[in-house]
């Protein structure tokens, strides 16, 4: 038995080369490799080597190597069970090319012809159609969209002081607005640390994702020319105003009906597949990994 050694201190230097914003500051981890068993795998008397488990591991991000290793495994197994499967049948390879030129190599056309020959899925009808359409609706909806209005008061979430400053700048601002003192577009070209503020803090139209979670809970909850508390986010406090909402509409069957067919069919082609690989997992002798599989085509 051999073992798999993870330089997990190399993979920490490469990840601090890529910051991200929202990623927790990174954790000094000593030169500790670990180091994972690494049985010998073979697919009917045919190794798959520890060369290519190690290579295909990259493709299966996982908690802990031990799970990236069976996982890479299990999917060089069931590769080698197709292409010896293909090879049984004597198909021939016949390499597709795909819209950006891509020509697929032989094994990969090879497990292309051995499933389109061997599983089979039969066509939604249109009752089918209709009955999923029918039962999910909401899947079907164009999301809302918001004409809303803001002054953005920056501060930084480190900085207790300037954000405190910020909150009382923007209750003010509220006040005045409120009181008719002053309106919401001359206050946010005077005080918004936004680009919009040249616009009067016109935010034109938004929809779900577009801003803040906060933002977006914030501008959810108005009525249409409703002023919000001050809204915090990472970007400072924030008043909004809403000034139009757009509801979304359920699509109707015509608009979506390719659409559902296609995804039903690649849901049950899903389902066919993970059946007929058990049914050949079912067959083989495999050893080194331990692999679900089913002894008879009934298998579910």
């Amino acid at each position: 038995m051999a073992t798999l050694v993870i330089d997990h201190a190399a993979a920490s230097s490469h990840a601090d080369q890529h910051p991200h914003e929202h990623a927790p500051a990174p954790v000094p981890t000593a030169p500790s490799p670990e180091r994972v068993a690494m049985p010998a795998v073979s697919v009917n008397g045919v190794p798959i080597s520890r060369k290519a488990i190690a290579t295909e591991v990259q493709n299966f991000p996982a908690p802990n190597p031990g799970e990236g290793w069976r996982a890479a495994t299990r999917a060089l197994v069931v590769r080698e069970l197709l292409l010896q499967e293909a090879a049984r049948l004597e198909l021939a390879a016949a390499p597709a090319t795909d819209a950006e030129g891509r020509i697929e190599t032989r094994e990969e056309a090879l497990i292309r012809g051995l499933t389109e020959r061997a599983i089979t899925v039969p066509e939604a009808d249109e009752a089918t159609l209709r009955r999923f359409y029918g039962n999910n609706r909401q899947r079907f909806s164009n999301a809302p969209l918001f004409e809303a209005d803001h002054i953005l008061l920056a501060a930084r979430r480190d900085d207790a002081a300037g954000f405190a400053a910020a909150r009382q700048t923007a209750t003010s601002l509220r006040a005045q607005i409120l009181a008719g003192h002053d309106d919401f577009a001359t206050l946010a070209r005077a005080h918004s640390d936004c680009p919009s503020a040249a616009l009067g803090g016109s935010l034109g139209q938004i929809g779900p994702g577009d801003t803040t979670a906060e933002f977006e809970v914030a501008l959810v909850g108005l009525a249409p020319g409703a002023i919000s508390e001050p809204v915090e986010t990472r970007y400072g406090v924030h008043l909004i105003r809403l000034n139009r909402r757009v509801e979304g509409r359920v699509l109707p069957f015509e608009a979506v009906r390719d659409a559902i067919a296609a995804y039903l069919d690649a849901h049950v082609r899903r389902q066919a597949t993970v059946q007929y690989i058990a049914i050949l997992v079912g067959r083989a002798d495999i050893r080194g990994i331990a692999m679900d599989g089913a002894a008879s085509p009934l298998v579910q």
